[in-house]
């Protein structure tokens, strides 16, 4: 069997889909919710379906949304997305997407994985392809905002004067070499580790992995409450009419 050719390996994207509407306040999974006169989840699927350097794309999704996601990808947009079954935790639902690319991973034909928030439908190919650059050049790549108006709160959620400078908001796509962001998911799910985000178990169960942070964008809002369905829809009209 001819081994694969290095130079034809390509980056696969996993659109995580596991939430809830809870916050939003809706009866359904946020990312099913209309924005800009389609699913919120479509707009993200769109960010890299067909998206040049993009191979597979995996969508994780929950057990009871499963026929949605399949009717969504048949109607609005997606392409050839692969659905996998996510876990309790975002931890494990991004497990579960990597060990579906576990032998694409093992065989390099995919040697890349960008992980981003279906909640996210704004990202938007400039800044996928950026983080893709960088973390197939560097390690890993995560984009972030430098943000001043946070402040610290204490353990009983009352403010503890201003936040240091330079703080960054963390957002996704964020990209990691393919290997090394496999073995660090399967050691953290020896040591029962649930990270708050890919970063953060790369951080610890990644030693020696460089991880850069690329410029993010303020449209590349992460829809949790129903206001942000609001700046959503703005943000996309200043786009079709910009």
């Amino acid at each position: 069997m001819q081994a694969p050719d290095p130079s034809a390996a390509v980056a696969a994207a996993v659109v995580l889909a596991g939430g809830s509407g809870t916050r939003v306040g809706a009866d359904r999974n946020k990312v099913y919710l209309p924005v800009g006169g389609r699913p919120v989840l479509a707009w993200s699927l769109d960010t890299f379906a067909g998206m040049p350097g993009i191979g597979p794309v995996v969508l994780v999704v929950r057990d009871a949304d499963r026929a949605l996601a399949a009717e969504l990808l048949r109607g609005d947009g997606g392409g050839d997305a692969e659905i996998v079954t996510g876990g309790g935790t975002r931890q494990e639902s991004e497990l579960a997407a990597l060990r579906h690319l576990a032998p694409r991973i093992a065989d390099g034909t995919v040697d890349v994985v960008l992980l981003h928030d279906g909640a996210r439908p704004l990202a938007g190919r400039a800044l996928a392809a950026e983080v893709l650059r960088v973390a197939r050049a560097d390690g890993g790549a995560v984009p972030g905002l430098v943000r001043d108006d946070l402040a610290p709160a204490g353990p009983d959620a009352t403010l503890a004067g201003a936040a240091p400078a330079g703080l960054v908001a963390v957002q996704t796509p964020q990209g990691f070499r393919a290997k090394p962001l496999l073995a660090a998911y399967e050691e953290a799910a020896r040591a029962g580790f649930a990270g708050t985000d890919t970063a953060s178990c790369m951080e610890r169960f990644g030693p020696g992995v460089t991880v850069r942070r690329v410029p993010g964008h303020a449209r590349n809002i992460k829809i949790t409450y129903a206001h942000d369905l609001v700046a959503v829809e703005h943000a996309l009209r200043a786009v079709r009419t910009g």
